[in-house]
């Protein structure tokens, strides 16, 4: 039996007039994009390539250049399976990676929980990337009043500033997104490649982790490396953050990291977990860098750095300082 295709999938977010539609419309078009399937998880109408599509639930359309579309109204994982189902019996195109578009008010942390513990979606999807756009025009301000707008932006590993044609990026902007994720690749949607955005492009197999440990204080979000010096076998590992998930699995926004685990010491492992989801493994080929320690990157809400440390102190922990 050939081995299962396993897709990349980008959830794209972003908060309420901060451009999703409108570079989604501008990326459809792209040659490189055309084997994608979009997901768009809300209820509305939606205008791509000047077409006003009404979505009904459960239907697909194909999209003048190619890419399929299908909207949500209610279950995610029932249509993702049924779009992954219905390209496996070629009754439409076989795309080669998913985008989902969120709703401007969603917590991506769900969205992530749901790819993870649906037994099918774990196994036939792989969560690329986090992609949040965000508005230089209004940013600022809706970071500060927002938490639903900190979220989006504290999961993201890529940050989209939008509407630089009619604002510049301004220090208010660039203070506020380095409080709250500094770790995340930042670009400006006028010129960022579209392919490069949505998964058409290689992708980063080692999380960011930035260069002090930086907490945002914003709405009760902290963000921080953590670096375990010590042996790490599978089991441990699996309780330690299991545990975490289990009893604070609603704060747990997002784990990210590369590790090294007792029994494959010579294929590190990409992680990642958001909330009560753990995600399965992706076992790398070597280190991408000279840096062979295990590390993580955690995303909470008002989850103490101790009780995380506790977790994991069979693996001699420490909040990550930049080498000297």
């Amino acid at each position: 039996m050939p081995e299962t295709e396993t897709l990349p999938t980008t959830l794209l977010t972003g908060f309420l007039g901060s451009g999703k539609t409108t570079l989604l419309r501008r990326a459809l078009v792209s040659p490189e994009l055309a084997d994608t399937a979009v997901i768009i998880n809300e209820i509305g109408e939606i205008a791509i390539d000047h077409h006003l599509v009404d979505f009904v639930e459960g239907n697909v359309l194909e999209l003048p250049g190619g890419c399929l579309c299908c909207a949500v109204r209610e279950d995610l994982a029932r249509t993702l399976r049924g779009l992954l189902e219905r390209r496996d019996a070629g009754e439409i195109r076989r795309f080669r990676r998913i985008i989902i578009e969120t709703t401007g008010l969603a917590d991506p942390a769900p969205i992530m929980f749901t790819l993870g513990t649906d037994p099918m979606l774990d196994h036939r999807l792989r969560l690329a990337a986090v992609v949040t756009l965000v508005d230089a025009v209004q940013g600022a301000e809706t970071l500060d009043r927002f938490a639903e707008a900190a979220r989006q932006t504290a999961l993201a590993d890529m940050l989209v500033i939008t509407k630089t044609d009619l604002a510049p990026l301004g220090p208010g902007l660039v203070r506020r997104l380095d409080l709250i994720n500094d770790r995340a690749k930042r670009v400006l949607a006028a010129d960022a490649p579209d392919a490069v955005l949505f998964g058409a492009a290689p992708r980063a197999t080692v999380p960011v982790i930035p260069a002090e440990p930086v907490a945002a204080h914003t709405h009760g979000i902290d963000a921080f490396g953590l670096v375990l010096e010590g042996e790490v076998s599978r089991l441990d590992f699996a309780r330690a953050l299991g545990g975490l998930a289990r009893e604070r699995g609603n704060d747990l926004l997002r784990v990210k990291g590369i590790v090294q685990f007792a029994d494959r010491p010579e294929h590190p492992a990409v992680v990642q977990a958001a909330q009560h989801a753990m995600f399965a493994p992706e076992w790398l080929d070597d280190w991408p860098d000279g840096d062979r320690r295990s590390r993580l990157v955690f995303v909470v809400h008002e989850i103490p750095r101790a009780e995380i440390l506790d977790a994991f102190a069979f693996a001699a922990p420490s909040i990550w300082r930049a080498p000297s």
